[in-house]
């Protein structure tokens, strides 16, 4: 693993002028700026965390491709949002599981914007067959979820994302002792990470370390959805 990192102040220098220059035009002229600053350090990023990756599980994928691999495009999907800002001001990379097809599979993040950047792990916005399985697991293994949960490492690295439903999910008992973790829409725990840390040499070694840290919470949600970690 290389101790030194491509990214730089520039990464971070280059968004936040993106953020008050939302347009094509700034865009366009500014495309190699966005190689050489964003993308291109990024993807050696990913390059760099396939082989410590790879000791956590050999089930996720670091892809270094420019398109189609972990690096999430700057595009921004416009067609329902009323934001129509082009681009987006972050960069983000997914390490998804082998047998996912998206952001909604289990895996490892790392998402760089200035002043918000973040390490994440486990399950976006699940779809209805796969947040049942979720919570049948936890029915099901619950001293395994309580024991995720209360493990100190993960308790003092990780706040799981604060998205729930008002209400107990239809089917399932509103008295069981879990049940807040049952009215779950997102089982994805996250890790707040200053900007100079993320630019620091030695940076691919702490996001692996951090990632271990949660990798039994991504094997959890692994096997509850029925793929291998």
């Amino acid at each position: 693993m290389p101790d030194k990192l491509p990214l730089t102040p520039k990464l971070f220098e280059f968004l936040l002028e993106l953020k008050n220059n939302n347009d094509r035009s700034w865009f366009n002229a500014n495309k190699d700026r966005f190689a050489n600053e964003v993308r291109d350090p990024m993807l050696e990023f990913i390059r760099a965390f396939a082989l410590p990756l790879s000791d956590i599980s050999p089930h996720f994928v670091a892809d270094p491709r420019a398109n189609g691999g972990s690096l999430f495009r700057i595009y921004r999907d416009t067609r329902f949002s009323r934001n129509k800002a082009p681009y987006k001001t972050n960069v983000g990379a997914h390490f998804r599981h082998a047998a996912g097809k998206d952001a909604h599979a289990p895996g490892f993040y790392l998402h760089l914007e200035p002043r918000s950047c973040f390490a994440g792990c486990g399950i976006w916005h699940p779809d209805g067959a796969t947040l049942g399985k979720i919570r049948d697991a936890i029915i099901d293994r619950p001293e395994d979820w309580r024991a995720i949960m209360s493990n100190a490492a993960f308790r003092n690295t990780f706040k799981l994302m604060e998205n729930s439903l008002k209400r107990p999910p239809r089917g399932y008992d509103p008295n069981h002792p879990l049940i807040e973790d049952l009215k779950r829409k997102d089982f994805v725990a996250i890790m707040r990470i200053p900007d100079d840390e993320a630019i620091q040499p030695g940076f691919v070694k702490k996001f692996a370390e951090i990632s271990r840290t949660g990798s039994d919470f991504v094997k959890f949600l692994s096997q509850a959805v029925g793929v291998p970690f």
